[in-house]
């Protein structure tokens, strides 16, 4: 038995990144051996196991055949005689396709090394286009290292085209599509993962309803949330600043079964969005309250504080005023109706009366 650390740890150790999470791969064993070793079953579809201490995973070397569509069409073959560079020969890409064994020399039968040198993504074999999943982890990759200057190699980008061509994108489900691009938007440069897709003919097939919004602009937004180190939520609300089609929005919502927070971001800058920046060129009292409540920020106010930062990154004139809204939104939620209260008002009279001393306090403050 022979164990190896493969995969993205090897990578990122190799380009001296913080390892996130470590795979490891064991040749020559058997299920009963690892289970007697004391390792837990946990994988569906082949032998993985977990590791009794340290909880991370351990699978045993396999090989895998083609044998329907999309990226679970695949059968996998596990056995003691499968060798370090069979199950290497299976993986996406040639920086992918390293191991590292228990004295910490370097396995790379495929390359990796080089390309990591060179800054190429490259497949590591024709078995690349089996799987239509690669089209979207490359994109994320390459949103990942192109601050590092890595560039997708021309044959790893015309096979993803060929994918595309012949109909196996199409089998992308819609849950694996959102939870790529979802991670892809926290990535460093989060405009490659489009770009990307773009270039490869994807994204009218994989993100149709996206096809039409994103341009130098909606790239620029992207990268300027990215910067600023904001959430994914926040990342997401970026593609639809200046976008009017919310029965795009709803459709896409609806096919990738988006989180609430996600749709309602998306609509909420879609309808709003410009008509926020303009009442921000000319701050008053009732324009402010206005915009409070067309957004019920007044009840949701983090919500209100995220899609300020969306637009943030469109629209110079809300940066310029995101700190002083924010803080007039804060002080109209500490105006209370307690004291209207105590005065005998109560019923229609009191909510139209804490809006015009909310009111009144934001005439104060502002020019």
């Amino acid at each position: 038995m022979q164990i190896y650390r493969v995969g993205g740890a090897v990578r990122d150790k190799l380009l001296g990144l913080p390892i996130q999470d470590q795979d490891w791969v064991v040749v020559g064993a058997t299920p009963e051996q690892m289970a007697d070793l004391g390792f837990k079953p946990v994988g569906r579809d082949f032998p993985v196991f977990l590791h009794p201490l340290s909880k991370e995973e351990y699978a045993l070397a396999r090989t895998e055949r083609k044998s329907g569509h999309g990226y679970a069409g695949f059968t996998f073959h596990t056995a003691s005689t499968v060798t370090l560079a069979e199950d290497l020969l299976r993986r996406d890409l040639t920086i992918n396709a390293m191991a590292e064994d228990e004295s910490g020399q370097i396995v790379d039968p495929y390359g990796g090394r080089e390309d990591l040198k060179n800054r190429l993504l490259r497949h590591v074999s024709p078995a690349f286009q089996e799987d239509p999943l690669r089209i979207l982890r490359v994109a994320r990759f390459a949103a990942r290292l192109a601050p590092l200057g890595f560039q997708i190699a021309d044959q790893t980008l015309e096979l993803m085209s060929v994918m595309v061509t012949n109909g196996e994108a199409a089998h992308l489900v819609a849950e694996r599509v959102w939870q790529e691009t979802v991670k892809a938007l926290m990535e460093p440069s989060p405009a490659t993962y489009f770009q990307t897709l773009i270039r490869c003919q994807a994204l009218p097939v994989v993100l149709p309803e996206l096809s039409s919004l994103l341009h130098g602009q909606t790239f620029e937004r992207l990268q300027l949330a990215a910067q600023a180190n904001a959430s994914a939520l926040v990342r997401f609300g970026c593609l639809f600043v200046q976008d009017n089609d919310q029965a795009s929005i709803r459709k896409l919502s609806a096919r990738l079964r988006l989180p609430t927070e996600y749709a309602d971001m998306a609509i909420l800058v879609s309808e709003s969005g410009e008509r926020i920046a303009a009442a921000l060129q000319s701050l008053n009292g009732q324009t402010l309250m206005s915009v409070f409540e067309a957004v019920d920020a007044l009840r949701r106010p983090e919500r209100f504080a995220s899609v300020l930062d969306v637009l943030s990154c469109g629209f110079a004139v809300v940066r310029r005023e995101k700190q002083q809204v924010l803080a007039m939104l804060q002080g109209c939620l500490a105006i209370k109706a307690n004291s209207l209260i105590s005065q005998g008002i109560t019923g229609k009279a009191l909510g139209e009366c804490l809006r015009q001393e909310r009111i009144s306090f934001l005439a104060s403050r502002l020019p």
